[in-house]
């Protein structure tokens, strides 16, 4: 009994939603709902518009390009300026290593300098009375030998005695002159000289032509050749020599002396060496 009457009421439920869809109530709402959920249709945009969105982009793209080439050619030349840079950076760094060891080389030398400026004092003190006796036995020196250029001799013997005493004269320049003389010296006996002066003839004064043979010979004629004579070491004094003897070499000396003549032998009365003691 109960179980007809659940399939009783099943039924009439059935039949109402069967009704209820055919109605056209519902067929204009699923119609609406439908039409809802359908998509809606996109305007039209003018052709215009689009073409000018194209050619601002491609403004924009022009702007863009030209920004990039501008920024790549700023870029290549910091990469070529950091190119040079690094080269000269390379060099410098070479050159710094030489002068590192130039300015080692330079400091061990700058310490011998002052090594010896600390002792040029006492150097100094010492050269000063060694110049003194090299001018002292150079004026005895010239003193005792054979009278030739006697008064030129003197004169600079008393010039270096008198630089001695300057004070704006270095002692090197002081050694240096008087290294100088002690030269000129020492070449006199090595050579043959000629020159004109005054001697003693006869008891009276007379031009005569000297002829210098180092310092083994002085030797003397008067300028109209008819009177010659030579220096005697041991007497100290002028010893007229004999005109037919002597007459004619001393002349061919003379003419050897100037470069008048060539180099041969003579004929000359030149003292024998004496036995050193």
């Amino acid at each position: 009994m109960k179980t007809h009457r659940l399939k009783t009421i099943a039924l009439t439920a059935a039949a109402t939603f069967a009704l209820l869809a055919g109605s056209p109530v519902y067929s204009a709402e699923k119609a609406d709902s439908e039409a809802a959920a359908a998509p809606k249709p996109k305007p039209k945009v003018p052709v215009g518009a689009v073409i000018n969105v194209g050619e601002r982009r491609v403004a924009d793209a022009k702007k863009s390009q030209a920004t990039i080439d501008r920024l790549a050619a700023e870029t290549g030349d910091l990469l070529q300026d950091y190119k040079t840079i690094m080269k000269q950076v390379d060099g410098l760094r070479v050159y710094n290593a030489r002068l590192e060891k130039q300015i080692a080389g330079q400091l061990r030398r700058i310490s011998s300098l002052d090594k010896s400026i600390s002792e040029a004092t006492i150097i100094q003190r010492q050269i000063t009375p060694l110049l003194i006796r090299m001018i002292d036995g150079l004026e005895q020196f010239v003193e005792l030998d054979v009278p030739f250029h006697k008064e030129e001799r003197e004169k600079r013997v008393e010039f270096l005695r008198k630089n001695m005493d300057r004070s704006d004269i270095t002692i090197a320049e002081k050694f240096r002159q008087v290294l100088e003389a002690y030269k000129i010296e020492n070449e006199y006996g090595r050579k043959i000289d000629s020159y004109k002066g005054v001697a003693e003839v006869e008891g009276s004064e007379r031009d005569v032509n000297f002829l210098r043979i180092g310092r083994i010979g002085l030797l003397y004629q008067t300028t109209d050749g008819k009177q010659s004579g030579a220096w005697d070491k041991n007497k100290g004094s002028w010893v007229e020599l004999d005109e037919g003897d002597y007459r004619g070499a001393i002349q061919k000396g003379l003419r050897i002396a100037r470069k008048q003549a060539s180099i041969d032998i003579m004929k000359l009365p030149i003292p024998a060496p004496e036995a050193a003691e």
